[in-house]
């Protein structure tokens, strides 16, 4: 069964059907189950509320009861899945050549989507003895560390990256990107430059990211494209060799992207 250790109560103050849907930000790998009773306690609704929000999770396959008097996320989230699969157009453009780069280097690849204030991996192919733990589909990573976020930080707006700095200053400093508007500026503005990123260690000791943004074709940033491994088997004179494939990679899935879903991809708009 869950612990609410750590978690806050999901959006008291937003519209009822905020609370609802905020339920579902407690369901994760850790605490895949919740009670009813600790459904109320974590969201401070009634009793009364409560079920009515579970009865409507429940009627669109979101959430279904399990044995003790549990619920778990509902079968409508693997259908939702497998639309994403079928349809997204960053996974229809930028999976094939990601998944060739993979083969070809023998290394993980990586596609990742701006998610509102972070990024997640929508695709994934593990290579061979991979460090356990890599990024992976479905798990969101903050936009100010790895690779694959700061490629794509770094081709945000001017207005939206102030705003992220100003915010998350502290974060920002603490990730290497700057201590002022200017230096934070000046670090993506170099990553701008190179057309890619490659950060070694950041979430996971030894491992080295390569990745390349990816755009619609307003120009706007989508996501990434990228690789990972184990530093060691890299070594700093191949690297720059590496990423020129990488980017070949995210400019044909570019590429791509805008042939088969000209209308369909654009990029997240909340970023906070």
């Amino acid at each position: 069964m869950s612990s609410m250790t750590g978690l806050s109560s999901p959006r008291r103050s937003g519209s009822s059907l905020d609370r609802m849907l905020g339920l579902l930000d407690v369901f994760t790998t850790a605490a895949p189950a919740w009670s009813t009773e600790d459904l109320i306690r974590y969201s401070g609704a009634s009793r009364s509320t409560l079920y009515r929000y579970l009865k409507a999770l429940q009627a669109a396959g979101l959430l279904s009861p399990v044995a003790g008097g549990a619920w778990m996320l509902g079968p409508r989230i693997i259908e939702l899945d497998r639309t994403m699969r079928l349809c997204d157009p960053v996974s229809a453009g930028g999976g094939p050549p990601m998944r060739r780069l993979a083969a070809e280097t023998g290394f993980s690849g990586l596609l990742c989507l701006l998610f509102s204030g972070a990024v997640m991996c929508v695709d994934d192919v593990p290579a061979a003895g991979a460090p356990a733990g890599l990024f992976s589909r479905g798990q969101k990573r903050p936009l100010f560390a790895g690779a694959a976020s700061k490629v794509i930080l770094a081709h945000l707006p001017p207005h939206r990256l102030r705003t992220l700095f100003v915010k998350h200053r502290t974060t920002i400093a603490a990730a290497g990107l700057g201590a002022d508007w200017d230096a934070f500026r000046n670090a993506l503005r170099l990553i701008r430059e190179a057309g890619h990123c490659v950060t070694i260690g950041e979430f996971q000791p030894g491992v080295l990211g390569i990745a390349a943004p990816l755009f619609n074709a307003q120009g706007e940033v989508l996501g990434s494209l990228g690789i990972a491994t184990e530093a060691g088997r890299v070594p700093p004179s191949a690297r720059p060799a590496l990423a020129e494939r990488v980017m070949a990679a995210a400019r044909e899935a570019c590429t791509r992207l805008v042939e088969e879903q000209p209308q369909a991809a654009r990029p997240a708009r909340a970023v906070g």
